[in-house]
């Protein structure tokens, strides 16, 4: 079984706050994927579904973020859920808006919610970093992360969230390499190149129309 974790602030007020996009990342693979709806268990919200055919528990903490790993510690000991197969989606200031990069363990980059976590389930858990980009001064951090996302943001934001649910059953393969590549794909498909061939008749087609054309 995997739990995947969105991490965000509960409440209306902080709904589209750039530090809750995780909440918005698990609420669309929810969506998209039809899971149950949400129950109150564990300090949080938490749905039920399928993913690649294997049960999957979605959670929200509602704890507020920097208590997020009271919720995530409750449910990973109740369904005896090992940290390998815990997934968890978050902010990131350190990537520019909309670049993703999934690792396990390392450091916690001074995010109070991933301290939670560690302090309450260890640091081996599988991490999904989305960029939310820095302000640029460290003074400005609290304010940039609680503060909406801007009508701009909506170009990456919502092909990102997308791509993450479409690409979403490789989760629970434990292969993060290939969930990030999909949704790299997904987000820039490749640009189709005809073979040399065609592209010479492409080419002697659009020669031989310009020398039809007539000019006044």
């Amino acid at each position: 079984m995997l739990l995947l974790v969105g991490l965000g602030n509960p409440g209306n007020k902080y709904a589209d706050n750039r530090h809750n996009i995780g909440f918005l990342a698990v609420d669309e693979i929810v969506r998209r994927h039809g899971f149950a709806p949400a129950r109150n268990r564990f300090q949080g919200l938490i749905s039920e579904g399928k993913l690649a055919g294997q049960k999957v528990m979605v959670l929200k903490p509602q704890t507020f973020m920097n208590e997020s790993g009271r919720s995530v510690g409750e449910a990973a000991r109740f369904y005896k859920v090992d940290a390998q197969d815990i997934v968890v989606i978050h902010d990131e200031l350190d990537l520019a808006p909309g670049k993703l990069r999934v690792k396990r363990g390392g450091g916690l980059a001074g995010h109070n919610g991933l301290r939670s976590l560690a302090a309450h389930i260890g640091k081996d858990f599988r991490r999904i970093r989305l960029g939310v980009g820095h302000p640029g001064d460290k003074a400005k951090v609290l304010n940039h992360v609680l503060r909406d996302f801007a009508k701009a943001d909506d170009e990456w934001l919502d092909p990102l969230l997308d791509a993450m649910a479409e690409a979403a059953p490789l989760l629970v393969r434990d292969d993060d390499a290939a969930f990030a590549s999909k949704v790299a794909l997904i987000l820039k498909p490749p640009v189709h190149k005809p073979p040399p061939e065609e592209a010479k008749v492409t080419a002697a087609k659009s020669v031989s129309a310009e020398g039809d054309q007539s000019t006044e």
